[in-house]
């Protein structure tokens, strides 16, 4: 991802989740922050069909929406996918699996433990076909409510 796909991600952020509303500003932050885990899914040279967006951060814990973070934190200790989206025209067409494992290799070779996300709009089952589970850790029921009824917390344990 770069700058100039910032746009293109926001569109494809409203169409993916339309309740769960995040602006431009919050993905040229994570851009900032994290480059390297910031990539736009197409096509070869096409428009962009989708996105992921993770950054290393703390466990048992996840970002307020559509805020910007000043920093990414120094006792972070796992890799928190803070967004997948896919256009509809390309969901079920193999599109994520190929970037969440790339995703997995990546941290579990820079040595981190775990991926950590938030699953939205009842997507628990379609991360646990890619290897998450749902974890209840002490308080992040109320760090939760934010992310609307039905968000589950999840984590994938990365082994070397």
């Amino acid at each position: 991802m770069t700058a100039a796909d910032l746009d293109a991600v926001a569109r494809i952020a409203v169409i993916g989740f339309p309740d769960h509303f995040e602006g431009r500003p919050c993905f040229e932050n994570r851009l900032t922050l994290n480059p390297s885990g910031c990539f736009v899914l197409a096509a070869g040279d096409g428009e962009p069909q989708g996105y992921l967006v993770a950054y290393p951060w703390r466990a048992d814990s996840a970002p307020a929406l559509n805020t910007p973070i000043p920093a990414i934190p120094a006792d972070a200790t796992v890799i928190y996918l803070h967004d997948l989206a896919l256009m509809p025209g390309v969901r079920g067409g193999g599109w994520s699996r190929p970037i969440i494992e790339w995703i997995a290799d990546d941290a579990r070779a820079a040595g981190w433990p775990a991926l950590t996300l938030v699953a939205v709009n009842d997507a628990a089952p379609f991360w646990e076909r890619h290897g998450f589970v749902v974890a209840d850790p002490p308080g992040m029921a109320g760090k939760l409510a934010g992310y609307g009824p039905g968000a589950r917390y999840m984590s994938r344990r990365l082994e070397n």
